[in-house]
């Protein structure tokens, strides 16, 4: 395994907490926290992304105009049944969420779960980093590179696993205070 290919793995999992941490709720109304839901149209499981246009026209409302009228009830229904605490208006044209202030305690059980998708991305890293230093070590062991090499490459990989697990931290700094903003 490259060097290369090794933080091409590592930002992957980067991105993917980033993502993750945009599903998290904070003040301000915010068209990525539906990025996770799906619903249920003609029979298939599809992204709400893909059939509707999603828009925030204020910081507490976010606007769902779908593509296709009759998908309005099951968009109303995968919004109700998710785990983003929001209820959905429907006025037969357009489905409508009202982002309400949080509470305190609220705040504080976002931060947890950005804690936990934070540590989900420190393991996906680490995760890439043990398979690369598995696959050096394979090398190392059928002669293709020397010992010397072998060390050299596993220092690289932790080099690259401090950098990238400082990363997620900076993420989760940057979203805990995004959260607990008034």
């Amino acid at each position: 395994m490259k060097l290369a290919d090794v933080e091409n793995l590592m930002k992957k999992a980067l991105e993917s907490t980033g993502r993750s941490f945009n599903t998290i709720r904070t003040g301000r109304a915010n068209a990525s926290l539906l990025d996770r839901i799906t619903v249920e149209y003609y029979g298939s499981p599809t992204p709400l992304k893909s059939l509707a246009s999603i828009s925030t026209p204020d910081a507490s409302t976010i606007t769902i105009q779908p593509f296709d009228r009759n998908s309005l009830n099951n968009i109303e229904k995968a919004i109700s049944m998710s785990d983003v605490g929001l209820t959905p208006n429907n006025d037969g044209s357009v489905v409508r969420l009202n982002i309400p202030p949080l509470t305190e305690a609220r705040r504080q059980e976002f931060v947890k779960l950005a804690g936990k998708y934070a540590e989900e991305g420190r393991v996906s890293v680490r995760n890439v980093r043990r398979d690369a230093i598995d696959s050096v070590r394979k090398q190392e062991k059928s002669g293709d590179i020397s010992e010397d090499e072998s060390r050299d490459l596993q220092d690289q990989i932790q080099k690259l696993t401090d950098k990238y697990t400082a990363k997620v931290d900076e993420l989760l700094e940057v979203k805990e205070k995004d959260i607990m903003t008034v």
